[in-house]
């Protein structure tokens, strides 16, 4: 949504800014009567950070399921609060955001399953590990039983950061990356309609489109549209 930035509290006269608090309420006085006094820009962010610590903490004391139920629902939170726009400024679809994600798909992955295979436990505790740091584990070291629940898990990202680039083109139209993100949205609806049962490398590619069209429209990098292209053509068009 549209909202003004800098707000200027009616009672003490402080002036703070919305984009960093997310917040109408004064962080001097604590009151809610402010106005806004600068132009409407386009806001969806969040300064909400995932923290997995005190789930980590827990490793050693509790199953593996219980620890990535209470960190699926966390995941979701952070997942829930964030958005791509910040105060007009595009920002780019971060690993933070797909870890979190694929950590909550693979939790609901672990809590259908009747046993728990090695290389299951050890992708999950990598996600676990590194989630909130932005880390997720390599193509190489997702288990055959969890490339579902990662391919859910970039659909579900690229659905998200497709309709905030397309939020942003209506304030920044570009006809290239219009017809691009026309592309990239039939291939998440394929990927949805196979509940995610794709390559690695098309999951991949997937993820490493969009990101490429945000750049391009961040950074008006020309170099990023033939990456958006390269790895749109990469991907299995399908029957």
């Amino acid at each position: 949504m549209k909202i003004r930035g800098d707000r200027e509290c009616k009672s003490c006269g402080t002036r703070w800014s919305y984009y960093d608090t997310g917040s109408v309420e004064c962080p001097q006085c604590g009151s809610l009567r402010s106005v806004g006094v600068d132009d409407r820009k386009e806001h969806t962010a969040s300064a909400v950070s995932l923290d997995l610590t005190d789930v980590r903490d827990r490793i050693d004391d509790a199953p593996l399921p219980e620890l990535a139920t209470d960190a699926a629902e966390r995941c979701r939170e952070y997942v829930r609060q964030q958005g791509f726009i910040d105060a007009g400024e595009l920002r780019p679809l971060g690993d933070t955001y797909l870890a979190a994600l694929e950590l909550a798909h693979a939790a609901l992955e672990l809590d259908r399953s009747m046993r728990i295979a090695d290389d299951e436990e050890y992708y999950v505790l990598e996600l676990l590990r590194g989630a909130d740091h932005g880390e997720r584990p390599g193509p190489s070291t997702v288990p055959e039983s969890m490339r579902a629940a990662r391919g859910l898990a970039y659909a579900s990202a690229v659905a998200d950061y497709h309709d905030e680039l397309r939020t942003y083109l209506e304030d920044n139209p570009d006809e290239l990356a219009r017809d691009l993100l026309s592309s990239l949205s039939e291939h998440r609806k394929r990927v949805d309609a196979l509940d995610g049962d794709v390559s690695l490398a098309d999951s991949e590619a997937l993820i490493g489109a969009a990101q490429a069209v945000g750049h391009y429209l961040a950074e008006d990098d020309e170099g990023a549209l033939a990456q958006a292209r390269h790895h749109l053509d990469t991907l299995d068009p399908g029957p």
